[in-house]
């Protein structure tokens, strides 16, 4: 348990202790618990609002087998593939209890055939499998499987309760700090609290939260040490930096883009090489979702960049 990501060991388990932004959506869970039952789900919303947390809590809350359940990120398996080997061989079975569950988290790295073949699963086993999908980017889901779902936008949280469950996460972790520490925290990462409880834990680890300006130092240098090895034709050096930069930050793989658009400088000093530049990150950013495995798109983006 010491080891374990504070993102997953304070994650709400049941409804009572999620936060809910829109009491709606509260009540409209709340009678789906009751109900016992739930429609196929597409949970859209900025990164680290709540939408796995949520669609966990409500498989929590149904009381479903844990035979009944399968979870696949798309931002590392998104094609026809993966579709047809483990989602297709999971739903062809029948379930343990009244239905079986889909979790896919981050549907819209789904390459559209990936996104046809699962609609066609989904009306196919409609009456014993249940899908929810989550999303940033919900115009990246392609209108058929968008209409076979209900739709559910998560709002950010409000600042202030954002800040106080990153408190309550430090506290309940034992950790030293001062409100204006977090506070830097907590500008630099919200709406996103799984990016906020990753970097506190990452710069917590002696019992003492370090300053924010130390460690977005610290993490800087991984990014450029991986960048400086790609231009001296180190290429697993730098993937190497690169794989040790995304273990510590699993989910930043686009603020990697920003990072690069942000520091131009470091890809070239005249301007042709910066507007380069900028068409390298762009198109790299625009490909990232038909990729199977996010780092390599992003190191092929880097290595692009130092060689331009």
């Amino acid at each position: 348990m010491k080891n374990k990501l504070w993102t997953e060991r304070h994650r709400p388990q049941r409804v009572g202790d999620y936060v809910f932004v829109d009491e709606k959506q509260k009540q409209q869970v709340i009678n789906w618990i009751n109900d016992g039952s739930i429609p196929n789900l597409l949970f859209s919303g900025e990164p680290g609002t709540g939408k796995t947390t949520l669609a966990k809590v409500l498989i929590n809350e149904l009381g479903i087998h844990e035979y009944d359940v399968l979870e696949i990120n798309a931002s590392r398996e998104n094609g026809v593939e993966m579709i047809r080997d483990k989602i297709h061989g999971f739903v062809q079975t029948m379930p343990f209890g009244t239905f079986k569950f889909v979790l896919l988290d981050e549907a819209d790295y789904l390459s559209p055939p990936g996104q046809a073949t699962l609609r066609a699963d989904i009306e196919t086993y409609s009456s014993t499998v249940r899908f929810i999908l989550t999303c940033n980017y919900e115009h990246r889901i392609i209108p058929a499987l968008k209409s076979r779902c209900h739709t559910f936008h998560i709002n950010k949280t409000d600042r202030t309760e954002f800040t106080a469950r990153a408190a309550t996460v430090l506290v309940t972790e034992n950790v030293e700090f001062d409100l204006d520490t977090l506070d830097a925290y907590v500008t630099a990462t919200y709406p996103d609290l799984r990016k906020c409880l990753n970097q506190l834990q990452v710069n917590s680890s002696a019992g003492t939260l370090l300053t924010c300006e130390t460690a977005a130092n610290e993490e800087h240098e991984l990014l450029v040490e991986a960048s400086t090895a790609f231009k001296a034709g180190r290429i697993v050096e730098g993937r190497q930096c690169l794989l040790q930069y995304l273990a510590t930050y699993p989910s930043r793989v686009e603020q990697i883009y920003r990072w690069a658009y942000d520091n131009l400088d470091l890809w070239g000093e005249k301007q042709e090489q910066k507007d380069a530049s900028i068409v390298i990150i762009r198109n790299g950013l625009a490909n990232l979702s038909l990729v199977g495995i996010p780092e390599i798109s992003l190191a092929a983006t880097l290595v692009e960049l130092t060689s331009s």
